[in-house]
């Protein structure tokens, strides 16, 4: 029998009290989606122990893969074409927040979207590469974490004249498509008087060139080389290593596991510091802080690497000094 007005009523409000079970889709807990772009390919162990160092500070902040995250990595070999390739991809995702490590990477991300929130790790002058209107004021989708200051390259060389004290002259090796703002460090360095060895330009665009820039500055006594952090060098470390070991060469590098691999002397930012430090930003983002609001930082620690063996090969005795102040020291 049909149900009254008054019964149909009372039937749907009873109805409607009662407990909706969730759906399918809203019994699982909503996964924040984080891409992260790498300046490294995947077999590089350095990449796999920042992405490590990321993931651990996530984790402090409560944000678990599977749980309430999904990571999407994708690793490139540091060519410009890879990494905007790369960063078309992520982009595609739409997720959350991108962690992007490297200056190309970063460039790139910038010239395909301007929504989706950026932490940048391991740039150099991300307010003269145009990535943020100020460290303070990022004022953007923009912010991050930078690498090397770029008056570290002054000090880096002082510590290599200082491991070998009969250099006369440092190249600093670094591709000046991708980084012309060392250009401008150059000319600083070369304007300085009181500097006593003769500092001029490395430029490296492929492997062979980085063979023939280390041959060239070792066929004269004094020659010595300063290898600059930028992305073709991070993803060239084996090829820089054969090639300044190879041609017998002094030589200082920004990445410690470089000496720890038969590389001379190091000196430069605890990277692995540096990527968890950004999940501190990423955690933020996610939890509605906006990037323009996040100022931009500057590394907190320094490391310095000396391997002895290396020096002997070279025939060069590490100085006292520089092994008071190590970080680290290889026998």
């Amino acid at each position: 029998m049909p149900l009254s007005r008054l019964s149909r009523r009372g039937f749907i409000v009873a109805l409607s009290s009662v407990p909706s079970w969730p759906t399918v889709a809203g019994a699982q807990q909503h996964l924040r989606r984080i891409a992260v772009l790498m300046a490294v390919r995947e077999t590089d162990p350095d990449g796999q122990a920042r992405l490590k160092a990321l993931l651990q500070g996530l984790d402090t902040h409560g944000w678990r893969e599977g749980k309430n995250m999904r990571t999407e990595v994708r690793w490139t070999d540091g060519t410009p074409e890879e990494l905007r390739n790369a960063a078309l991809h992520l982009v595609a995702l739409k997720p959350d927040v991108i962690v992007a490590n490297g200056s190309v990477g970063v460039a790139a991300l910038k010239q395909t979207t301007s929504i989706i929130p950026v932490v940048f790790v391991v740039v150099n002058e991300p307010v003269a590469q145009g990535f943020i209107t100020s460290m303070a004021h990022p004022g953007g989708n923009i912010t991050g974490f930078t690498w090397v200051e770029l008056s570290v390259v002054g000090k880096t060389v002082e510590i290599l004249k200082t491991m070998a004290p009969a250099l006369t002259r440092v190249g600093l090796m670094y591709n000046p498509d991708t980084h012309p703002f060392y250009d401008a460090v150059l000319k600083e360095l070369q304007l300085d008087t009181r500097r006593l060895v003769e500092v001029t330009r490395a430029a490296v665009r492929s492997t062979n060139d980085i063979d023939a820039a280390i041959a060239s500055m070792s066929s004269q006594p004094g020659g010595g080389m300063a290898i600059l952090p930028d992305a073709f060098n991070a993803a060239s470390q084996d090829v820089i290593r054969s090639a300044v070991m190879l041609h017998q060469l002094p030589h200082i590098v920004p990445w410690r596991q470089f000496v720890s691999r038969g590389g001379l002397v190091s000196y430069g930012p605890d990277i692995g510091d540096i990527f968890r430090r950004s999940a501190d930003y990423v955690d933020r983002i996610l939890k509605g802080t906006s990037p323009a609001e996040l100022p931009a930082q500057t590394p907190t620690k320094y490391e310095l690497a000396v391997n002895r063996r290396i020096a002997s090969l070279l025939g060069l005795d590490v100085p006292p000094s520089l092994l008071a102040l190590a970080d680290e020291v290889i026998e």
